[in-house]
Order: structure tokens, then sequence, then C-alpha cells
């Protein structure tokens, strides 16, 4: 059985649940920004290098 903490007693929320939930808020700031027009930042796991990519399918390593 898994204890909680204090924050979890605070706001009656699991951590599983916060996580699912900041997961799901990223993916709809990444839907909103590609609508707008705008890059979005991710991480190329093979390369190991950060890097923008534009709603064209650009992407700019950083």
């Amino acid at each position: 059985m898994q204890e909680a903490n204090e924050l979890d007693s605070m706001c009656g929320i699991s951590d599983d649940e916060l996580t699912r939930r900041f997961k799901e808020s990223i993916k709809i700031d990444q839907q909103i920004a590609k609508i707008k027009g705008a890059p979005i930042a991710k991480y190329d796991d093979e390369k190991h290098k950060a890097y923008l990519e534009y709603p064209d399918g650009r992407k700019d390593y950083v």
C-alpha cells in the first residue's frame, strides 16, 4: 500500500492522477501551439539534443 503524502491529503488527488492530468495538459498545450503556428520544444533521444518542431514539420536543433 502506498502512503499518502501531505499534498495528497490536502487536495485529495493521488500522484498517479496528478501525473495523468499533467501529461494531458502538455498534450493540449502542444495542440494549441500547433494551431497558432508556434514551434513546440521536443527532445531527440537518438541524437540526445533538444529541438524546436514547427507546424510545417521543420526541426531546428538547439
